[in-house]
């Protein structure tokens, strides 16, 4: 099954002057662990909006067994397990994609 999660910044980060060094390595981590999944065929495709505004938000569509399963990938990831950004997760399916 696939789904998709709903990525946003506390309200903290919302102004850049107020990221930590240890911000930008949860970050880094976040993103490593990403191409790790997508590598491994599991994230199907991740990015996020270019806005600074509080609305912005990022995305990562992915494929799990079940929602137990999709809840516990959404939670490990690094940006949601040390709080820098909220997640909300839905089941999805991918209708059309660009072939490479």
């Amino acid at each position: 099954m696939e789904y998709i999660y709903i990525l946003k910044l506390i309200p903290r980060l919302h102004k850049e002057e107020n990221w930590t060094g240890e911000d930008e390595k949860v970050v880094a981590d976040h993103f490593k662990r990403l191409k790790e999944y997508r590598d491994r065929g599991v994230v199907i495709l991740a990015g996020r909006t270019l806005n600074e505004e509080e609305n912005a938000f990022g995305i990562v569509v992915f494929q799990a067994e079940n929602e137990a399963a999709a809840e516990e990938f959404m939670r490990e990831d690094p940006s949601v397990k040390e709080g820098i950004m909220t997640a909300e997760l839905f089941p999805y399916r991918v209708a059309l994609l660009k072939e490479s």
